[in-house]
C-alpha cells in the first residue's frame, strides 16, 4: 500500500464524498457550534429550568442516544450511506424544533429535544466514517477522515465564536441561535441526501454469513474509552486545574481551548499524512504514549504553583493536542481497515459506542478526581492511558493470518450505486 506523501486538495475533497458533502459537513458543524456549547444556558436562561434538571436531561439524552447505534450499524450494513448521514442531521433538526416549541418550565419536552440531539450526534460519526470508507481506500481514506475532522472542528469553532458574540442578547439571542441551528441542520441534511451514495452488498445474506467474521476488537474498544478522555481535557480538566487549583485568570482556559481548536484544524491532515508511513496500530499506540506523557507534564506543571503553573499548563496542552491529533487520525482509520466490508456498519457502531460511553463518563470521572489533587487526576489518567496504549499495541488482529479479499485496503469493495457508480473513487 502506498504512503501518502503530499496533500492533494481536489483528491481530498473527492475522497471526503465530494464538494456538496464537504459543504454539508461545514454547514452542519456551524449549526452544532452555534448551539451545543450553550444548550445548558438555553435550558436555564430561556426555559427557566434548574441547572441540575437541565444537566440531567442532557446527560440522559447522550446516554440513551447510544441505544440507537446497533440499528445504525445494521442500516449501514444494508448499504445505506448518505441516507444515514442525512437522517442523523434531520433528527437533530427535529430536536431543535422540539427545543423551540418547549414551553418555559417544562423539563420533559426539553429532555425529548436533548434525546433527539443526542441520537443525531451519536449516529453521525459512524455514518460519516462508513461513507468515507466507501468512497476512499487505503491511506487516502485515513487522510479523508482526518480532513473531515479538521473541517468539522473549524465549523464548530466558528459557530461557537459567533454564538459567543451573540450571547449579549440574552434569551432572545439564544432562541435565534437555536432557530439558525435548525435551519443549518435542514440544509446540511438536504445536501448530504443529494449525494445519493449507496453501497450495495455484493453477497446474499446466506453468503454473507459465511464471510470473514467481524473482528471483536475488545482491547481496542476498551482502550478507546480511555483514549477519548483527551477530548474533554481542554474543556473540563484544564479549566478545573487552572481556575480552582492554580487560581489563574479564566483567560487561560479560553486560550488553551482556542489553541487546541486551531492546532487540530491546521495540523490534523498534515500529521495524519506524515504518520501514514507507519502501521495504523503503531500510530494509535504512539498517540496513547504522547497523551500519557502530556498528563505527566500537567502533573509537573501543576506543582509549579500560581506563578509559572498556568503558562506551563498551556505549554503542555500543545503536547496533549498533538496526542489527540495522532489518536483521532488513526483510531477510526484502523477500525475501518480491520472491519470486513459486509460488517463495516456494525463494527463502526460498536466502536462509536465506546467513544460515546467514554465521552459520557469522562466529565464525571474528571470532576470526581480533580478535588483529590493533581496526582489523583493526572496520575490516574496517565496510568490508564499507558495501559490502554499497551493493550492496543499487543492486541492481535483476528484476521491478520487469514486470507483477505483482494483490494487496496484488505476489503472487497462493495459496488456503488448513484453518482459514485459513474465516477469510481481514485484509489491508492
Amino acid at each position: 500500500m502506498k504512503t501518502i506523501t503530499k496533500i492533494r486538495p481536489r483528491a481530498l475533497v473527492r475522497a471526503c464524498g465530494g464538494p456538496r458533502y464537504a459543504v454539508a459537513l461545514v454547514v452542519d458543524a456551524l449549526g452544532t457550534g452555534l448551539l451545543r456549547p450553550f444548550l445548558l444556558l438555553y435550558g436555564v436562561m430561556v426555559l427557566r429550568l434548574s441547572a441540575p434538571a437541565t444537566g440531567t436531561a442532557m446527560t440522559a439524552g447522550i446516554v440513551i442516544g447510544l441505544v440507537c447505534m446497533p440499528a445504525v450499524g445494521r442500516w449501514l450494513d444494508r448499504g445505506a450511506r448518505s441516507a444515514v448521514v442525512a437522517a442523523s442531521m434531520l433528527v437533530r433538526a427535529l430536536g431543535v424544533a422540539m427545543l423551540l416549541a418547549t414551553p418555559a418550565g417544562h423539563v420533559w419536552p426539553f429532555a425529548t429535544a436533548a434525546l433527539l440531539l443526542g441520537v443525531g450526534n451519536q449516529a453521525w460519526p459512524a455514518a460519516h466514517a462508513a461513507l468515507v470508507a466507501t468512497v476512499a481506500h487505503g491511506r487516502e481514506r485515513d487522510t479523508a477522515l482526518a480532513a473531515g475532522r479538521a473541517l468539522r472542528n473549524a465549523g464548530l469553532g466558528a459557530g461557537a465564536l459567533l454564538a459567543t458574540a451573540c450571547l449579549a442578547g440574552g434569551a432572545t439571542a439564544l432562541q435565534a441561535m437555536a432557530a439558525v441551528t435548525g435551519i443549518a441542520y435542514l440544509a446540511a441534511a438536504a445536501l448530504a441526501w443529494s449525494v445519493r451514495l449507496h453501497a450495495r452488498p455484493a453477497a446474499a445474506p446466506a453468503e454473507a454469513a459465511a464471510e470473514e467474521p467481524a473482528p471483536p476488537m475488545r482491547a481496542l474498544r476498551a482502550a478507546n474509552v480511555v483514549y477519548v478522555f483527551c477530548l474533554n481535557v481542554p474543556e473540563i480538566a484544564l479549566p478545573l486545574v487552572l481556575v480552582t487549583h492554580l487560581h489563574a485568570s479564566p483567560v487561560w482556559p479560553a486560550a488553551v481551548f482556542v489553541a487546541n481548536t486551531v492546532l487540530v484544524v491546521t495540523l490534523q491532515v498534515p500529521v495524519t499524512v506524515w504518520m501514514s508511513r507507519f502501521p495504523r496500530r503503531t500510530v494509535l499506540a504512539l498517540g496513547g504514549v504522547v497523551l500519557a506523557a502530556s498528563y505527566a507534564g500537567f502533573l509537573a506543571a501543576a506543582s509549579l504553583g500560581a506563578g509559572w503553573g498556568a503558562p506551563a499548563v498551556a505549554a503542555v496542552s500543545v503536547v496533549c493536542t498533538i496526542g489527540e491529533i495522532i489518536y483521532a487520525g488513526s483510531a477510526t482509520a484502523l477500525v475501518t481497515d480491520l472491519a470486513p466490508a459486509h460488517a463495516l456498519g456494525r463494527v463502526l457502531a460498536r466502536f462509536e459506542l465506546s467513544t460515546g460511553f467514554g465521552l459520557a463518563v469522562s466529565p464525571a470521572v474528571i470532576t470526581a478526581l480533580a478535588p483529590l489533587g493533581p496526582l489523583a487526576l493526572w496520575g490516574s489518567l496517565a496510568g490508564a492511558t499507558l495501559l490502554s496504549a499497551a493493550a492496543v499495541a499487543t492486541e492481535k488482529d483476528a484476521a491478520a493470518t487469514a486470507p483477505r479479499p483482494a483490494g487496496p485496503s484488505g476489503h472487497r469493495p462493495w459496488p456503488l450505486r448513484g453518482r459514485a457508480a459513474a465516477c469510481p473513487p481514485r484509489r491508492t
